[in-house]
């Protein structure tokens, strides 16, 4: 039997891999960043980009109206996890994180790309692509 402790990791893991079915047939995928998931996307070979990002960044807010539109490109398929800049910061540390806007691209468990404060769609949209 499963403890209740244990059960909402369970629900993360399979809301993401959700996301992660959903983003084989769709587009660009957006999800909250948890540790859970993030291990689940990276165990699973999974192209995702972690987006540190701040409700009062005007550059992250930027980069979101770009990744809104990037949504429908069925060639970006890739999630995008969203990570809280103001309260993930052991998570930064541990990336080498300094700055909110910045993305860190994966393929599985293996970094391919950074970008920090860009907001120009079609170099964002290069940056997802590198997960690819």
């Amino acid at each position: 039997m499963t403890s209740p402790r244990r059960l909402p990791s369970i629900r993360i893991v399979l809301a993401l891999s959700l996301a992660l079915a959903s983003s084989l047939s769709h587009a660009l995928t957006v999800a909250p960043y948890t540790p859970a998931a993030l291990a689940a996307a990276q165990r699973a070979g999974a192209p995702l980009v972690l987006h540190f990002h701040a409700s009062w960044c005007p550059t992250c807010r930027a980069q979101d109206k770009a990744f809104e539109a990037l949504k429908a490109d069925p060639s970006l398929k890739v999630t995008l996890m969203e990570v809280d800049y103001d309260q993930e910061k052991a998570l930064e540390k541990r990336m080498h994180v300094t700055a909110q806007s910045t993305l860190i691209v994966f393929h599985g468990a293996t970094e391919r790309s950074r970008s920090t404060g860009e907001t120009d769609p079609a170099k964002l949209k290069s940056t997802l692509q590198s997960a690819i």
